[in-house]
């Protein structure tokens, strides 16, 4: 018997509880690898949540050792500073992530971070998006 009521992202996308857990997992997993390949640490905690055409990934710790520093010093403004242009960087890469393992373009990205509690935010907003016009109006 079919579920009357599935999540609407699971409906949406044709995605069954097994398949949707894997592409959490794929896109957690994605991020803390980048981070530990280009910082040289990951963050300790990933959960990533995936609804409609968003997905949020929040990440605890991974703060090197170079960053407590800085915030411990009442430098935190520069890790911050340092992390938005890191992030910058490796945009195509965050996006390559969840592209494969969502099966969806990425139109948006975003990053946030904050020291206390330590946590860090990448959100991306997928294609199709009822909040995006893909095409937008021809200019008169």
């Amino acid at each position: 018997m079919r579920d009357p009521d599935p999540p609407a992202s699971a409906a949406s996308h044709g995605a069954t509880r097994a398949a949707r857990g894997e592409i959490l997992t794929a896109i957690s997993d994605g991020i803390v690898a980048l981070f530990k390949e280009f910082y040289g640490k990951g963050p300790t905690r990933a959960k990533t949540y995936y609804e409609d055409d968003l997905v949020v990934c929040l990440l605890r710790g991974g703060f090197t050792r170079v960053e407590e520093t800085l915030r411990d010093a009442g430098r935190g403004h520069e890790v911050i500073l340092q992390r938005m242009a890191f992030q910058d960087v490796m945009r195509d890469r965050f996006e390559s992530v969840i592209q494969e393992a969502t099966g969806r373009r990425v139109i948006g990205f975003m990053s946030g971070n904050q020291q206390d509690p330590d946590m860090l935010c990448e959100i991306f907003v997928l294609a199709p998006s009822d909040l995006i016009d893909e095409d937008p109006p021809a200019e008169s």
